[in-house]
C-alpha cells in the first residue's frame, strides 16, 4: 500500500490475479494483445477529448488525494493542458527520453533508452504568493493578484489561447497522467531498479525505499510525468490510484459502487463530463478493448516515443472552417496534420470510424461504438473487477 504523496512500496506477496468476472462468468481474455513480460492483466485508461470542458476538477482531486503538501507543492500529476499549446511542465514533448525504436523497448537488457533534459523550476512554474490578506484582512478593493517576483510561467499559462485566426481558431483539452507504459523508459533509466511494474495489473510504481533520488527517471520519461520530492530526495508519480482499485477507497459519491468494490482513479469518477474510462487492456468485453483494439478509435500519446502508452485518447471533432462570409467550407477546424502529430498516423481511421458510425446512428441505425462512447453507466465505463477471484 502507498501512504499519502504516493510512497509507494513493493508489494508483498504474489500478484493478486484471478480468473473470474464479478458476475461469475469467464472474462473473455484479449490474446493478441501486447503484455509487458511478467504481467497477467493491463489496467488501462482510454479518455474522449471530445468531452473534457477544461475545468479542472480531476486535476484539484488528484492534487488533494496525493500532492497538496511534503515537497509536491509543483506536482500535478494530473494536469489538463490546452493544445495546440506548450503544456505542462513547458515544452515536455521536446524534452527528449523513452526510446529510438520499438526494437530498443523490446530490448531486455536494463539500462537501454534514449536520455532527456531534466525541465528547470522555471519550466513547471513556481509557486505564487497572491494578496490574500490584502483582500480578505484590510478592505482592500484591489484585485487579486501575484505578490513579489512577476510570474512568466506556470501551468496552464497559455490556457485557451490555441491556434489559428478567426473565425476559424481553434484549441481542445488534453488531459495528461502517468501513462503507466508497456515498456516504462522511466524504469529503464533507474540504475537501482526501483521503478517496476505491478504484476497483477501492469500499474508503474516507484520503491520508496530503493530510490535514491538520482533524477535519471526524469529523464528518461519523455511526458515528464516522474517528479523529484526535493524535501524527501525521492522520485514520485501518479500511481492510477491503486489502493481505490483494491478497494481501499471511499465510496462516498461514487455512483453505483459500495464500500470494498474496485473504485477507479479519482481523476476518473470526480470528472464531471465523465470522459474517461478504465478497465484492463486485455479484457475483451471491456470497453479499453473495445475501443482501442476492435474499433481503433482510441489512441496513444506521441506513439513515435516508443514506451507503448496505456492511456488512450479519442481525438477530438471540431465544426468545420467558416469562409469570410461566414459559410460553412470543407475544411478541418482542427487540421489532421496537428493531431498526427499527437496521437499518430493512426488518427484518420480512428476519426473516418467515429464519424461513419455518427452518421450511422443518424439514419436510425445502432452502433455499439457510439453507445460506448456516450454511455452514463458506470458498470460500462469502469470493469475492474473483472479478474478478481
Amino acid at each position: 500500500m502507498s501512504s499519502p504523496g504516493g510512497n509507494a512500496t513493493q508489494q508483498d506477496g504474489g500478484p493478486s490475479t484471478g480468473t473470474r468476472s464479478g458476475d461469475g462468468t469467464e472474462p473473455s481474455q484479449g490474446d493478441g494483445v501486447g503484455l509487458a513480460e511478467g504481467i497477467d492483466h493491463q489496467v488501462a485508461m482510454v479518455m474522449d477529448l471530445n468531452k473534457c470542458i477544461g475545468c479542472q476538477t480531476c486535476t484539484i482531486a488528484c492534487k488533494t488525494l496525493w500532492t497538496d503538501s511534503g515537497g509536491r507543492d509543483y506536482m500535478y500529476w494530473n494536469n489538463v493542458e490546452t493544445q495546440p499549446g506548450e503544456g505542462y511542465p513547458r515544452n515536455w514533448a521536446e524534452g527528449g527520453g523513452g526510446f529510438t525504436s520499438a526494437e530498443q523497448a523490446a530490448d531486455q537488457s536494463h539500462g537501454n533508452y534514449r536520455a532527456g533534459q531534466l525541465p528547470s523550476e522555471e519550466d513547471y512554474g513556481r509557486a505564487w504568493e497572491f494578496n490574500h490578506a490584502e483582500l480578505m484582512y484590510d478592505g482592500s478593493d484591489a484585485p487579486l493578484r501575484p505578490q513579489g517576483e512577476r510570474p512568466e510561467w506556470g501551468p496552464n499559462w497559455d490556457e485557451d489561447q490555441g491556434a489559428g485566426e478567426y473565425p476559424n481558431s481553434y484549441y481542445f483539452y488534453l488531459p495528461r497522467i502517468c501513462n503507466h507504459c508497456t515498456h516504462p523508459s522511466c524504469a529503464e533509466a533507474c540504475p537501482r531498479k526501483a521503478i517496476y511494474k505491478r504484476a497483477e495489473d501492469g500499474i508503474v510504481l516507484v520503491d520508496q525505499e530503493r530510490c535514491r533520488g538520482y533524477r535519471y527517471c526524469v529523464e528518461g520519461c519523455p511526458y515528464d510525468k516522474v517528479y523529484y520530492n526535493v524535501l524527501r530526495k525521492r522520485s514520485e508519480k501518479c500511481i492510477f490510484c491503486y489502493p481505490r482499485i483494491e478497494g481501499a477507497g471511499p465510496s462516498e459519491g461514487t455512483t453505483g459502487l459500495v464500500e470494498g468494490d474496485a473504485i477507479p482513479p479519482a481523476c476518473a469518477t470526480e470528472c464531471p463530463p465523465q470522459l474517461r474510462m478504465v478497465g484492463y487492456l486485455d479484457d475483451e468485453d471491456g470497453p479499453i478493448y473495445k475501443l482501442v483494439e476492435e474499433y481503433g478509435v482510441a489512441l496513444q500519446l506521441h506513439p513515435e516515443f516508443q514506451t507503448m502508452p496505456n492511456v488512450y485518447y479519442v481525438p477530438p471533432f471540431a465544426p468545420p472552417q467558416l469562409s469570410e462570409s461566414g459559410e460553412t467550407v470543407d475544411v478541418d477546424r482542427i487540421p489532421r496534420s496537428f493531431l498526427v502529430e499527437l496521437f499518430g498516423e493512426g488518427v484518420h481511421e480512428a476519426l473516418d470510424t467515429i464519424e461513419r458510425e455518427r452518421e450511422a446512428v443518424q439514419r436510425g441505425k445502432e452502433s455499439e461504438l457510439m453507445d460506448l462512447l456516450t454511455t452514463k453507466n458506470p458498470a460500462r465505463q469502469y470493469r475492474l473487477e473483472v479478474f478478481n477471484q
